[in-house]
C-alpha cells in the first residue's frame, strides 16, 4: 500500500507541475521571454505527453477510495455487493495500467535522445576476431537501417578477408544513444572459423563501446593541446592512396589520446572527423571519471560503464545467443547476426527501467 501511495504521490504532484506550467506559460512575463518560454515548454510537454495515463490512473485510484468509503458507512447488502464489485475492477484496472505508470515515473537520461557514437574493435582471435568484429559491424548496420537511421563512417581500418580492426561511426537518429547504449562491452563468438582447416570450434572476441555524440560547446579543445600529422592514406581508396597527404592523426597532448582518419580523399574531411572522433572519447573519458564517483549509488546491471566486461556470447553450432547480464538465451542467432536484435535491445531497455524503478520504492 505505502508503494501505491508513493506512485499515486508523485502521479499528483505531475498533475500540479502541469497545472502551474500551463499558468506559467499563459503569463505575460514568459511570453515575452523567449528562452523562459522555450524551456517552460519542453517541460510542459514532456508532462503533456503522458498526461492521459497519469489522470487515468489518478481517477481510478480516488474512485476506489470513494468505493471503499462507501463499505464503510452502509448497511444496504446491495450497496455494500455493488461496491466491492466496483472495488475488484478497480483494482484490476490499476494492476493493468500501474507498470506503465511506474516506467513513465522514471527520469531520463537526457542523453538518450542524442545520436550515437559506436567503435567496434577486434579483439582476442588473431583474423577470426576481425571477422567477429566485421559481422557485429554489419549486424549493426542491419538494425540502424531497419529503424530509419543513418550512419557515417568516421573511422576504420581492416585486414584480410574483410576482418574490421577498428571501426568508428556515427548512428544519426531518434534516441539512437538511449536505444544502443547497452551493447558496450565484450562480445564473445564460439564457432568454427573461416580460417580452420581441421573444424576445431574456436572462441574469439570483439569490443563495443557506445557514446552520446558530443556538442562542441560540451567539450573544449586547445588548438595548441594538439599535434596534427599528415601523411599518405593506405588500403583501398582509389587513385589517390598513397599519392596525396590526405590521411590525418591527431595527437592530445594533455592526455595522450591519438587518433587517425584516412577515409576521406580530402584531408580537410579526414581532420574534420579525426577531431569529432577526439571530442567523443575525450567527452567519455570525463564522464567516466564521474560515473566511477556514483557508482556506489547505482551500479546497473546493464551499465555501459565497464566496456571490458563480457556481456555477449554468439553460439553458432547452437543457434544460440546469450547476454549474461539479464540471463536472456535466444535461439534466434542466424537472425540477429543479420540485424533482428530488436527483442534483445527492449530486453535490456525494459530491465534496466525495473532496476531503476526498484531503487525508487515504487
Amino acid at each position: 500500500m505505502k508503494a501505491v501511495y508513493m506512485i499515486y504521490q508523485k502521479v499528483d504532484d505531475l498533475l500540479q507541475k502541469h497545472h502551474e506550467l500551463e499558468m506559467r506559460l499563459a503569463s505575460p512575463e514568459v511570453a515575452g521571454d523567449p528562452a523562459e518560454m522555450e524551456k517552460l515548454g519542453r517541460e510542459y510537454n514532456s508532462i503533456a505527453r503522458n498526461l492521459e495515463v497519469f489522470n487515468q490512473y489518478k481517477k481510478l485510484i480516488d474512485d476506489t477510495h470513494s468505493a471503499e468509503k462507501i463499505l464503510e458507512s452502509e448497511s444496504d447488502p446491495e450497496m455494500i455487493e455493488l461496491a466491492n464489485e466496483e472495488i475488484v475492477s478497480y483494482k484490476q484496472q490499476i494492476e493493468e495500467i500501474e507498470q506503465k505508470v511506474k516506467v513513465l515515473l522514471v527520469p531520463r537520461d537526457p542523453k538518450d535522445i542524442k545520436n550515437a557514437v559506436m567503435e567496434i574493435r577486434a579483439g582476442t582471435g588473431g583474423t577470426e576476431a576481425g571477422i567477429f568484429a566485421a559481422d557485429l559491424y554489419r549486424m549493426y548496420t542491419h538494425f540502424i537501417e531497419s529503424k530509419g537511421w543513418k550512419i557515417e563512417v568516421l573511422s576504420s581500418s581492416f585486414g584480410d578477408l574483410g576482418a574490421v580492426k577498428e571501426v568508428v561511426f556515427m548512428v544519426k537518429g531518434d534516441n539512437a544513444y538511449g536505444t544502443l547504449k547497452y551493447e558496450s562491452g565484450v562480445h564473445r563468438v564460439q564457432r568454427v572459423p573461416q580460417t580452420e582447416t581441421q573444424g576445431r570450434l574456436h572462441t574469439s572476441a570483439a569490443s563495443v563501446a557506445v557514446f552520446p555524440e558530443v556538442e562542441e560547446f560540451e567539450i573544449q579543445i586547445n588548438p595548441e593541446d594538439l599535434r596534427i600529422d599528415t601523411y599518405c592514406s593506405s588500403g583501398p581508396g582509389g587513385q589517390s592512396v598513397n599519392t596525396t597527404y590526405s590521411a590525418v592523426r591527431i595527437v592530445h597532448a594533455p592526455t595522450g589520446l591519438t587518433v587517425t582518419c584516412q577515409d576521406e580523399k580530402s584531408q580537410i574531411k579526414n581532420k574534420a572527423k579525426a577531431l569529432k572522433v577526439l571530442q567523443t572519447r575525450l567527452y567519455e573519458q570525463q564522464r567516466a571519471e564521474v560515473e566511477a564517483k556514483e557508482s556506489a549509488e547505482r551500479k546497473s546491471m546493464v551499465s555501459s560503464g565497464d566496456r571490458s566486461a563480457k556481456i555477449r556470447t554468439y553460439n553458432f553450432p547452437q543457434n544460440r545467443i546469450t547476454d549474461h547480464r539479464i540471463n536472456l538465451t535466444l535461439y534466434n542467432l542466424d537472425s540477429a547476426i543479420n540485424g533482428d536484435i530488436g527483442e534483445l535491445v527492449e530486453s535490456l531497455s525494459l530491465a534496466d527501467l525495473n532496476e531503476q524503478i526498484k531503487e525508487t520504492g515504487m
